[in-house]
């Protein structure tokens, strides 16, 4: 799997050994990590290198992890990501107010660091199944991650790395529009300077590969903004 395709996990703590303990470990689970000491700085990281899951502490300096989740929800980039609330309120009111806010997910502490991992992972294949190792399908499009393998109506389709990752993105939402900008962070990753138009040359390659046996195009470009899978 390739960086970009490697999902990213922001881990959110003022504490630094519980920072260290966790980023060691979902780095040996196989995740890119990045990390923020207070709701404040964890917003903006968000903002900047839009992870797949965070994992957000309650008690946080500067901006709580609720106030935090509510401004992570509620951001272009934040909004799909899964919030992970962490905390040592075990309440069942805690609960609600916190998966109210916007929480997808609530994990009591203490907790086992396993159980965190496969807390990140249930999420993972929920939001990205690809990159979790699970086929998808589309109308008559399979992909399947695991065997590298497409197939369109049964017959294989041969794609080029970037395509695949391409095609994973559009096939784990449906119906979502993915602007250029979004496209290019999710394929090629946010450390790599590519232009807009490169998208749109991949896109176009993808499109013109899926159609080869007379198919109809399922991508659609919505102008202005960007393209879709049907939808």
């Amino acid at each position: 799997m390739s960086d970009a395709a490697t999902p990213l996990i922001l881990i959110v703590d003022d504490e630094p050994a519980q920072l260290a303990l966790l980023s060691y470990n979902l780095k040996a689970a196989g995740f890119r990590i990045a990390t923020a000491k207070d709701g404040e700085e964890a917003v903006l990281a968000v903002a900047e290198q839009g992870p797949d899951v965070v994992l957000l502490d309650w008690m946080l300096p500067r901006l709580s992890g609720l106030e935090a989740c509510r401004q992570i929800k509620a951001s272009a980039e934040g909004r799909d990501a899964a919030v992970i609330m962490v905390s040592a309120r075990s309440e069942e009111s805690d609960r609600v107010r916190g998966l109210d806010t916007g929480a997808d997910d609530y994990i009591v502490k203490p907790y086992s660091v396993a159980e965190l991992v496969a807390r990140v992972r249930a999420n993972l294949r929920r939001l990205r199944p690809v990159a979790s190792g699970q086929a998808l399908e589309y109308g008559d499009i399979r992909l399947d991650p695991d065997s590298y393998r497409v197939t369109r109506g049964g017959v294989a389709v041969h794609l080029g790395p970037t395509e695949f990752r391409l095609l994973g993105a559009f096939m784990e939402r449906p119906g979502k529009v993915w602007t250029r900008e979004a496209l290019l962070d999710r394929v090629w990753g946010r450390d790599i300077y590519i232009d807009t138009r490169t998208v749109d040359v991949h896109v176009g390659r993808l499109r013109k590969t899926l159609c080869t046996t007379g198919h109809p195009d399922p991508i659609r470009t919505v102008r202005g903004a960007g393209y879709a899978m049907g939808g």
